[in-house]
């Protein structure tokens, strides 16, 4: 607990803009300021972290470190062009160069162990690099068409007026699949184009790109071997209270020098020198009903696979169905909510079909806010209360009761390809077993001013028997950090 409680000293920093907010992620819409001005902008966010991993003696599971993460451009507003340019320089402050365990099972206990040996062993890794670089023109009201390095994230393609709408799409829709992975400390971005068109209440989105480094790297300049191919149908109805998208992805892994992470037998996985093509196809729907001095939201998500895992062939499926009551009158308008979710796992790892549910880009924190696991072959069953003392204060809260779906796949972490030596998922042996672990948190985001906010948050794990089987010495996870994020922008020139 030592390494635990003393990584909650915050580190403090300056920087901006709060369009970055990992809840809340945003496509950046051009500056509101006046036409032809160009604006600054400046965002920071700064956080100190205390990790307790399952325990893995002699190895030092309990630790704490610290992150920054400086954004800063300038953007501007042509009429129909519009442009944006950003820099971001991320910094790991000592990272623990003794958690992880040569017991390939038990690996790296936690992500502050993630970020040392992603930068090749070092403790304090920083960097700067390109993080966005775009031109947009803007053909129509509701139609424009970008290209460059940008940042994009599946799911938020339209911005609902209904406010439970608005609160729900970025936080159980969005990033289920694609995302910046907003709670590392250099995220992800993509060189390519995308487009969207729209009128009245639909809109068609498309996006074509390939991922670049970043995340848990510092260094996020270098293309990866990796592509998607994204379109989207969205429509809201009903007075803006029902939300629905059909969507459709193509994932392409080129990365043929890396060993796959799945549950075949390592030296087959060794030998496996084949690309990774996978086509998803999947659709969710958003709806809002008032009910006596309250309000029912619903929330249903679902998606196929199919395609080529190297020699494999790949079927695999995921489900989400998630309700909700809020009490709008009520001091706080607390919420409460309930929700399954199933990612397929695979049942044989010897007979040339991959069944695991693959997240391909996704940002996984948004769906396992103590990121001990993501959603490939998990089953999920939760309870979460949500409550607003002040327009600027959220309280939240989640129990969690995980289980794995195949007992014969393994437990899965990661959000994906983020490196050109690594894979991007880890996975660790089920041994047979599903009892996975149970997850209670409890989060705090506060908008202290209009320019800085003061984030806290919690999580408790007690691990079962998948875990127990792994971690012997010990089935105790916690997660705890202080994030205050600084964000300012403004106009620094203006042509007349």
């Amino acid at each position: 607990m030592r390494g635990f409680l003393s990584s909650l000293l915050v580190l403090w920093t300056t920087g901006s803009l709060s369009a970055y907010a990992q809840a809340t992620p945003s496509a950046a819409p051009p500056p509101s300021v006046a036409s032809h001005t160009v604006t600054a902008f400046i965002y920071e966010r700064a956080r100190g972290i205390g990790w307790e991993w399952f325990e893995a003696p002699p190895y030092d599971n309990s630790y704490g470190y610290g992150e920054s993460m400086l954004r800063f451009g300038l953007a501007q507003n042509l009429g129909r062009w519009d442009w944006k340019l950003e820099i971001t320089q991320p910094s790991i402050l000592s990272a623990p160069d003794y958690s992880v365990s040569p017991v390939t099972a038990q690996g790296q206990l936690g992500l502050g162990a993630t970020y040392y040996v992603a930068n090749g062993n070092n403790s304090w890794p920083a960097a700067a690099f390109l993080k966005q670089a775009f031109a947009r023109y803007n053909f129509a009201e509701n139609g424009g068409i970008r290209f460059g390095r940008i940042e994009w994230f599946e799911g938020v393609e339209t911005k609902p007026k209904n406010p439970t709408l608005a609160w729900l799409q970025p936080n159980r829709v969005a990033q289920r699949l694609v995302g910046n992975f907003g709670f590392t400390n250099a995220q992800r971005s993509f060189d390519g184009i995308d487009a969207h068109y729209g009128e009245g209440s639909w809109q068609i989105t498309t996006m074509f790109g390939r991922a670049d480094q970043g995340v848990f790297n510092m260094n996020g300049n270098p293309e990866l071997n990796v592509d998607i191919q994204y379109l989207a149908f969205t429509k809201s109805d009903w007075k803006d209270r029902f939300l629905w998208r059909a969507f459709a992805i193509g994932y392409h892994d080129g990365r043929t020098g890396l060993t796959k992470t799945d549950n075949r037998p390592l030296a087959v996985r060794q030998a496996d020198h084949r690309n990774i093509r996978i086509g998803t196809y999947g659709a969710d729907s958003l709806t809002v009903i008032p009910a006596g001095s309250g309000q029912f939201d619903f929330v249903g998500w679902g998606a196929l696979q199919n395609g080529s895992w190297g020699p494999q062939d790949h079927r695999a499926n995921a489900a989400a169905v998630e309700g909700g009551y809020q009490f709008l009158h009520m001091p706080g308008t607390p919420w409460i909510r309930g929700g399954w979710w199933r990612g397929s796992g695979d049942s044989n790892p010897n007979d040339g079909k991959h069944g695991t549910f693959f997240e391909l880009l996704p940002t996984p924190r948004t769906y396992a806010r103590t990121p001990l696991y993501n959603l490939m072959n998990l089953t999920d069953t939760f309870v979460q209360v949500i409550d607003r003392p002040t327009k600027k204060w959220e309280l939240r809260s989640d129990l969690h009761w995980l289980q794995l779906t195949s007992g014969h796949d393994l437990w899965y972490q990661g959000g994906g390809a983020y490196d050109n030596k690594v894979f991007g998922f880890t996975g660790r042996p089920s041994n047979g077993y599903t009892s996975f672990t149970n997850l209670a948190d409890v989060s705090s985001d506060w908008h202290a001013t209009s320019h800085l906010d003061v984030n806290v948050y919690y999580g408790h794990g007690w691990g079962k028997t998948v875990v127990h089987k792994i971690y012997p010495a010990g089935q105790t996870a916690q997660l705890g950090y202080l994030e205050l994020v600084y964000h300012w922008d403004g106009p620094l020139t203006s042509h007349h």
